[in-house]
């Protein structure tokens, strides 16, 4: 069995037990830790932090060497979303640095274009860009938390592209994956070999169209992105050149927002989450089922296929709320959150679980109403900390490259619904809207002190929430470590994107890993029903690749892990 942690219960007393068992040790420091899935872009993050950074700016290095380095995944062609744990104050604080769909895009116009048959806005279809958000993010986020320059933050990662770096095995399986996107626009020789290949592990990459992008910023701040300058003007004449209809204006009027963070109460830590149109919501939801499932010594052994069972179930209800309620707040001002996190709505939702068999497609409920991604943590010798995600979506975006910059577009106009507005639904294509988000980062707190508990993300599209839940399920409920959490098998509900035809909102088929155990799997089938896919190999990436810094309050000592399933690794001293 696996270890009891003193924080299972937790409280500002509490220590780490210095215990693991996982395929690997967890990293111990007490001075700063960065966790991320790619070794280069973890050691230019901790080499902000002993130059005298704090958490946000080791994050931004982190985030642009990711751009490097992962390109596949994630870039400043897309969006970028932030919470920001302020030790002097234990206030968690969120930035929200996605784009919108351009002013002239209505949902009429797009139809038009892509026929009236069209069901989705296709992947590699200027409709399916929406305005970056990384860039705003990066500089917004240093701007308010930050302690150093955009150049000290960004100069090493220029060296790196410049230079070249060895590219890593998985991000080379996923760099292969993704060449039949490059190849979608008319530049993807930037972000391939001379020979027109993607490159194989162990080989050298540079990129030099993306550290003089970068170099721009350094100079020109956010301006160099978004006004009338060479790389505005070449994402919008790719965006065109694709039969999009985004503009100069568009990019010039982008704005990161401010937020203020939601959370609910999972076994003493208060777990916070971006608000919608991030799907960060779909987590909480889910927490709030499982601690009315599991009150009252109704909790399964862990690793049983009752407790798996249970997890399924919840998130199932969690995505069918999601599904239909997540979009843009400044679109829909009547998003019900308060209502749908409420204890009210979690014990009504949790009648809806058949402890016995799986519900396959559940539909979302009425609350009532009282009127292939990056994901990193960091946290800094101050207490501060960071859990951040940066993508494109579906690896590289839309595969389209402006000329000259060394990036792709980001493909998030494809979660809009198209025909929404004949459904009324909150997710519907409508100009200057931000659409269904499924990159999430997560904080929690100890809730009787507000002292850090742990920074975490678990990136990879729609696994997200549900990696959320299981590594917090993982630690909060039966005592592993964030190494150990992190190892854990894992399953994930086949959850597809919001705009698939035939889709089912609630995931039919269950996802599961071998290491899950075969009775536990002969279970799942057969006593309770459940639609189950056997994944090994290199598909385990969809079960998402995660991060976990564990902080003791009491001693300052950080506690970090990263996933196997990734390249990377934590680094902390």
């Amino acid at each position: 069995p696996y270890p009891s942690l003193s924080f299972v219960n937790p409280s500002p007393s509490s220590s780490i037990a210095m215990v693991s068992i996982g395929t690997r040790s967890p990293v111990y420091g007490r001075h700063g830790m960065v966790s991320c899935s790619q070794p280069l872009a973890s050691e230019i993050g901790l080499r902000i932090l002993k130059q005298g950074g704090n958490a946000v700016d080791a994050a931004i290095a982190i985030a642009a060497a990711l751009n490097v380095t992962e390109p596949c995944s994630t870039g400043v062609g897309g969006d970028c979303f932030l919470l920001f744990y302020d030790a002097k104050t234990k206030q968690v604080r969120g930035l929200n640095g996605s784009g919108r769909s351009p002013a002239a895009l209505t949902a009429e116009q797009a139809i038009k274009d892509l026929g009236e048959d069209a069901t989705v806005i296709p992947s590699g279809h200027g409709h399916a860009v929406t305005v970056p958000g990384t860039v705003a993010g990066w500089v917004d986020a240093v701007e308010a938390w930050g302690t150093l320059s955009m150049a000290e933050i960004l100069n090493p990662v220029i060296g790196l592209a410049r230079e070249g770096f060895p590219v890593s095995p998985l991000t080379a399986a996923s760099w292969e994956r993704g060449k039949s996107q490059l190849l979608r626009g008319p530049n993807a020789a930037e972000l391939l070999n001379a020979d027109g290949q993607a490159p194989k592990a162990g080989e050298i990459f540079m990129n030099e169209n993306l550290a003089k992008c970068f170099e721009e910023v350094v100079k020109n701040g956010k301006k160099a992105f978004y006004e009338d300058g060479r790389i505005a003007r070449a994402i919008v004449d790719m965006v065109k050149e694709k039969g999009g209809v985004m503009t100069l204006e568009d990019l010039k009027n982008h704005k990161s927002t401010f937020v203020t963070p939601i959370s609910t109460n999972f076994q003493g830590v208060d777990v916070h989450e971006i608000p919608p149109n991030g799907q960060g919501i779909t987590a909480l939801l889910a927490l709030n089922i499982l601690t009315q499932l599991t009150k009252d010594g109704g909790l399964p052994p862990q690793g049983s296929a009752e407790f798996v069972h249970l997890q399924i179930e919840a998130l199932r209800l969690a995505f069918a709320d999601a599904k239909w309620f997540v979009s843009d707040m400044e679109h829909n001002t009547s998003l019900p959150v308060k209502e749908l996190l409420s204890e009210n709505y979690a014990k009504k939702r949790a009648t809806l679980v058949d402890r016995t068999k799986a519900a396959i497609d559940p539909k979302h409920g009425s609350p009532e109403l009282s009127c292939d991604t990056v994901s990193f943590q960091v946290i800094d010798g101050q207490g501060n900390a960071v859990s951040m995600v940066n993508s494109n979506y579906e690896g590289f975006g839309t595969g389209l490259v402006p000329k000259n910059c060394g990036f792709t577009l980001q493909n998030r106009g494809c979660n809009f619904e198209l025909h929404g507005s004949k459904m009324n639904h909150p997710n519907a294509l409508a100009p200057n809207k931000r659409p269904y988000h499924t990159i999430i980062p997560g904080l929690s707190t100890f809730a009787d002190s507000g002292e850090l508990h742990s920074s975490f993300t678990v990136m990879g599209g729609f696994m997200q929430p549900q990696g959320h839940v299981q590594v917090l399920s993982n630690m909060l409920l039966h005592g592993m470590n964030p190494q150990e959490a992190l190892d854990a098998p894992r399953f994930s509900i086949d959850v597809d994107r919001p705009t698939k035809p035939g889709r089912s909102d609630g995931g039919s088929s269950v996802l599961v890993e071998k290491d899950l155990g075969a009775d536990v799997i002969a279970a799942l089938r057969e006593k309770f029903g459940h639609n189950i896919q056997e994944v090994e190999g290199f598909k385990r990436t969809t079960f998402g690749r995660g991060q976990i810094i564990l902080r003791d309050p009491k001693t300052g000592v950080l506690c970090a892990g990263s996933d196997g399933r990734a390249d990377g690794c934590a680094m902390g001293w």
